[in-house]
């Protein structure tokens, strides 16, 4: 009876989808199924560290003690207004612009904080990826041209670095099953050409003229 290989987990933070890397995993590695774990900026990191995940898709964190980190994408910061806001009309805006605005409490989760906007007022400012998981009618997000980027990034143990690990990086990073993980070539030098030695011609000496006395 065949032994059912340990699933391979992943961890992430919400706004990361995951579709295109898993169904190259499965079309890979079919005998090892995979697990899930939804993560915040809190958990992010401590799933690793607890052994309750092998990698995790992170919002680049502070502490990347005992981390390999590999930055994947940016992403722009959004702003959620009511969507009666005089700020509502314009395409995009600014820090300045915001500066005088009341911003909801940081301590709230991203639902709640807009769901605040949207009852009283105020603003918020999200990763892109979060604004439109919380989309709603009585809200317009507003990109914030000047505002740091938040960096979505995939982190593992240095320590547990395994084989399923190094398959799933190269899956994430684009390697094709050609290459992932294969032995390189090693490169082949080309014969040299003989060096033929050239050969010189002797030329025959010529009868000197008689000088004319």
């Amino acid at each position: 009876m065949d032994t059912v290989p340990a699933a391979f987990t992943i961890a992430f933070v919400p706004g990361v989808t995951l579709t295109r890397w898993t169904r190259a995993w499965e079309e890979r590695q079919r005998r090892i199924p995979l697990a899930f774990v939804a993560t915040d900026a809190a958990s992010q990191v401590s799933a690793l560290h607890a052994g309750g995940a092998d990698v995790s898709f992170v919002r680049q964190p502070d502490d990347r003690t005992g981390l390999s980190i590999i930055p994947l994408y940016d992403e722009v910061a959004v702003v959620i207004l009511p969507k009666e806001h005089p700020l509502a009309a314009l395409e995009s805006v600014t820090l300045h612009d915001l500066a005088s605005e009341d911003r909801v409490a940081d301590i709230l989760s991203a639902e709640d904080a807009v769901e605040l906007v949207a009852a009283d007022g105020g603003i918020v400012t999200l990763p892109q990826s979060i604004a439109r998981l919380h989309a709603r009618k009585d809200v317009v997000a507003r990109p914030v041209t000047d505002a740091p980027v938040t960096t979505i990034a995939i982190a593992w143990l240095e320590q547990r670095t395994t084989a399923q690990v190094e398959e799933f990086v190269g899956i994430v990073r684009g390697r094709t099953a050609a290459s992932s993980r294969s032995v390189p070539t090693p490169k082949t030098e080309k014969p040299r050409k003989a060096v033929t030695p050239k050969t010189r011609t002797t030329q025959r000496a010529r009868p000197r003229k008689p000088r004319g006395r």
